[in-house]
């Protein structure tokens, strides 16, 4: 397996006091140096990727409030570097698409702004474009047909969803804390029923979130086999995360790592979103990494 970046994510400037700050890839990219892990830092992408879910004139806008500095819903600014942390992350994501068709392994993507609350028209929720969405589409064009959507960020990955929910052939797996911010992925959300969602309490044991997330992902590909397997790799769900009420630990994402990687013999791509105390997102970021590899 192989790790890629893109250091124009540490360009995208969020201001003082806002959770998703440069210091979360910084501190990740810190710690994998710190355990020996290779890291390949990507070259950047042209929109063109980004046209299958976002529309041009979207796109253009986005670029034009990031280059004069905007807050692009309460919760989402873009400045200067922003653009540029956007076609780094793609690079990134796509640079790991290609080693996996090319090796048949995994691949972790350490990334930033994350993607999986951004609408079609619409960035929000510290999101910009939705990264795992846009991989889909670039995936399905390498042939890679039937795509399997993992989200275990502690928030529902809304923008995904909405983006995949009328194709049969991409299955969406979600667990997220409820009732929580979006306020979306109840489990009668089913799309053309290829949307699972898996809505949970704050505080609950570790084994009960570990098991209920395997449970969907069961229930999703029962009968269905996947072609390529997409992790929306959130680490917010962690024990004492600033936004979110979840009790998982490093160990759990490693499980579930593991087990994605025996039941399917397909590649993998984990993408990293949320996770707000950068030493606690580092750890989990390297659990997945050592249980992929």
């Amino acid at each position: 397996m192989q790790v890629f970046t893109s250091v124009a994510g540490l360009g995208h400037g969020t201001g003082p006091g806002h959770p998703e700050q440069v210091q979360r890839l910084a501190v990740v990219l810190e710690e994998l140096a710190a355990e020996g892990i290779d890291v390949t830092d990507a070259a950047p992408a042209t929109i063109d990727p980004l046209l299958a879910r976002h529309p041009l004139a979207h796109l253009r806008q986005l670029r034009e409030a990031a280059d004069r500095g905007a807050i692009l819903d309460p919760d989402t600014p873009a400045g200067p570097g922003s653009w540029n942390a956007v076609l780094g992350a793609t690079g990134a994501t796509h640079a790991a698409l290609r080693h996996v068709m090319s090796s048949g392994g995994g691949a972790f993507v350490a990334i930033r702004p994350p993607g999986h609350h951004a609408l079609a028209a619409q960035a929000m929720g510290f999101c910009l474009v939705n990264h795992a969405a846009v991989l889909a589409s670039s995936a399905r064009a390498e042939g890679r047909d039937r795509v399997l959507i993992v989200d275990w960020d502690v928030h529902h990955g809304n923008g995904t969803q909405a983006m995949v929910d009328n194709e049969a052939s991409t299955r969406f797996v979600s667990m997220h804390q409820w009732p929580w911010y979006p306020g979306t992925g109840a489990a009668d959300e089913r799309g053309v029923g290829n949307c699972f969602n898996v809505p949970l309490g704050p505080g609950l044991p570790r084994a009960v979130y570990v098991d209920a997330l395997w449970a969907a992902v069961v229930a999703a590909t029962t009968g269905w086999t996947p072609d390529i397997v997409i992790v929306s790799a959130g680490y917010d769900a962690m024990q004492g995360d600033p936004l979110g009420g979840f009790t998982l630990e490093p160990a759990d994402y490693a499980t579930w790592t593991q087990r994605l990687t025996e039941r399917f013999d397909v590649p993998i791509i984990a993408l990293m979103e949320g996770g707000y105390v950068p030493r606690r997102l580092a750890r989990g970021v390297i659990a997945t990494v050592q249980a992929m590899a």
